[in-house]
């Protein structure tokens, strides 16, 4: 039966191994299980199943992002179950998304962040400088410790395994990072608290950043994750290859590119120099 085949999935070496991401997983599984509960995991392998989980999806098609995330973790059990041999085959392949949205023009620009540092407290003043030169998701961001700094022949870098795929990440201290890090309390472990001094958690530092970016009166589509574009610009000036770029955040050397090129434009006072390292990390291959 389709519950028994999630809770197979679930219990298997396959499922998410990070644990925000295993409960964003679990949760869609589960909703997946109670409405299939009376059917032969088989009938995935009938052509009609895939307008029933097409159906089943429709129920978020207010919520564009939930629409979709419901049919990945759809696709990636039944995926599971063909690899595993519980089934011959399915038809849930590359089900369309409703969501579209190109983030790669969605970036932190000098001026948001002036903006940010003209007004918010320091503990947001720092996230947002960590989040902007290193280009950590948040889950990582708030696992920095002072034992991830290494010395290195030309100066300091960060060591650190990310907890999305498990890779492990050096990323140039740049002169902006330095501050930060050379500021932070002596004794302390983690670089970035909370205002209190204590654990920052992933929800705290992203709700937090949004209520000073709304205090600032910046654009409500700027989110902590999008930090990580101009991370990608501080990266090639610091001398990482575009694919050296693009593995550290998981992206499409492509997509790394954009994201890139967007910055400058809308960046004058880098775009000059960012453009002509772009054309050179091009040029060579990367």
């Amino acid at each position: 039966m389709t519950p028994a085949l999630v809770d197979l999935f679930l219990s298997s070496a396959a499922r998410a191994k990070a644990a925000r991401s295993f409960e964003d997983q679990q949760k869609w599984l589960l909703r997946f299980a109670a409405h299939f509960k009376d059917a032969p995991a088989v009938i995935f392998e009938e052509r009609g199943s895939r307008s029933e989980v097409n159906q089943w999806r429709a129920q978020w098609k207010h919520s564009p992002k939930q629409h979709d995330m419901a049919g990945t973790h759809a696709a990636r059990v039944l995926n599971w179950a063909v690899e595993e041999g519980h089934l011959s085959e399915h038809h849930c392949h590359r089900l369309p998304k409703l969501y579209g949205v190109d983030r790669s023009e969605v970036v932190w620009t000098p001026s948001d962040r002036e903006a940010i540092d003209a007004i918010a407290p320091d503990w947001i003043k720092r996230l947002l400088c960590v989040a902007c030169e290193t280009g950590l998701r948040p889950g990582d961001l708030v696992k920095l410790t002072m034992a991830s700094v290494e010395r290195t022949p030309q100066g300091r870098r960060l060591r650190v395994r990310t907890s999305k795929r498990g890779r492990i990440a050096h990323i140039p201290i740049t002169p902006a990072l330095a501050e930060v890090i050379d500021a932070t309390p002596s004794g302390r472990l983690l670089i970035l608290t909370n205002a209190s001094g204590g654990q920052l958690t992933e929800h705290r530092a992203s709700e937090g950043l949004r209520q000073w970016r709304d205090k600032a009166g910046l654009s409500q589509e700027l989110r902590l994750q999008d930090c990580r574009g101009t991370a990608a610009t501080r990266l090639l000036n610091a001398g990482l290859s575009l694919s050296e770029i693009a593995s550290h955040m998981g992206w499409s050397l492509r997509h790394a590119a954009n994201v890139i090129e967007h910055y400058a434009r809308v960046s004058p006072g880098e775009s000059d120099a960012v453009l002509v390292k772009l054309a050179q990390a091009k040029g060579a291959g990367t």
